[in-house]
């Protein structure tokens, strides 16, 4: 099962609603509640991350039997330091999304640590590519 989602840019209003909905899906199916929650963290944080930083992108995610794959994508100005980027406390946010309390430099190690697997690909001026992972059984 796939589901996509377009993640509106520099739209703090509707931050959230791929997780809330993949969040209501894993639910319905079923899955143990730790792993939802790991999963709406890992993915929320993902797309206040292409709000801030990217102006948007596109998720996508795919759940089957023993995992949950999601793939957030986007065309933004790419990260030019990944492992300084991974460094808790660590941002490059606006000081306009610091005064709204985003920013924090929280979310690439929220979902790092919410993920069983976490890949990013990036190139500086072109975009970014996370893959997360998440065990089922």
């Amino acid at each position: 099962m796939t589901f996509d989602y377009v993640v509106s840019g520099d739209d703090f209003s509707s931050a959230g609603t791929a997780s809330q909905d993949i969040k209501k899906r894993l639910q319905q199916l079923g899955i143990p509640v730790q792993i939802v929650r790991r999963t709406a963290i890992a993915m929320f944080e993902a797309e206040i991350n292409m709000v801030i930083h990217a102006h948007g992108g596109v998720a996508h995610v795919a759940i089957d039997e023993h995992k949950i794959t999601i793939i957030m994508e986007d065309h933004g100005p790419g990260i030019p330091d990944i492992e300084l980027a991974m460094q808790p406390g660590y941002s490059t946010a606006s000081e306009s999304a610091r005064d709204m309390g985003w920013g924090a430099g929280m979310g690439l190690p929220n979902m790092k640590k919410n993920s069983d697997f976490m890949k990013i690909d990036s190139t500086v001026g072109v975009g970014t590519r996370v893959t997360m992972e998440l065990n089922i059984t």
